[in-house]
């Protein structure tokens, strides 16, 4: 008979996938490719809405909506088109598909293709909504990352 210990918890988000994984994501502990940590996505995301701001109080008076369409933009083409926003290339890191992102270990960043546009667009309107983005699951996701299949990692 299993012990209780033995299955863990869905708060904790069970095992890892394999041993050598920082988390039940597959990823690599740490380095390229591991899961980034949330200063660094902070970071990126206060230097994304600031330089949307700027933007937006060049070309549109500073208003808040032309702000969020301003960021949405930059989130769907840069993430879509590169897996980086600005911000998330200032701090070294990287929105990637997830499936790809585990495959990845070991294989050069180059190698590692941007999620698409799709991708990022229901990335991004999950994240133009907050509340998606600040419910984690265990490893650390947003349900923005999880409702588009991304993860954020080091590059």
């Amino acid at each position: 008979m299993a012990a209780r210990e033995d299955m863990g918890s869905w708060l904790e988000g069970g095992r890892p996938a394999d041993p050598g994984a920082a988390d039940g994501l597959g990823l690599p502990a740490a380095g390229p490719g591991a899961r980034a940590a949330l200063g660094r996505r902070l970071v990126a995301l206060a230097v994304d809405w600031t330089l949307c701001l700027l933007i937006s109080a060049a070309f549109f008076e500073a208003a808040p909506m032309a702000t969020l369409a301003v960021f949405a933009a930059e989130n769907v083409l840069l993430v879509g088109t590169t897996g980086t926003t600005v911000g998330h290339r200032l701090v070294g890191i990287a929105v990637r598909d997830l499936a790809t992102a585990r495959g990845a270990a070991g294989r050069a960043r180059a190698a590692v293709p941007p999620p698409g546009l799709g991708r990022a667009a229901v990335r991004t309107v999950l994240l133009c909504l907050v509340v998606p983005a600040v419910v984690w699951d265990a490893d650390g996701r947003g349900l923005h990352d999880r409702g588009a299949g991304t993860v954020i990692v080091r590059r």
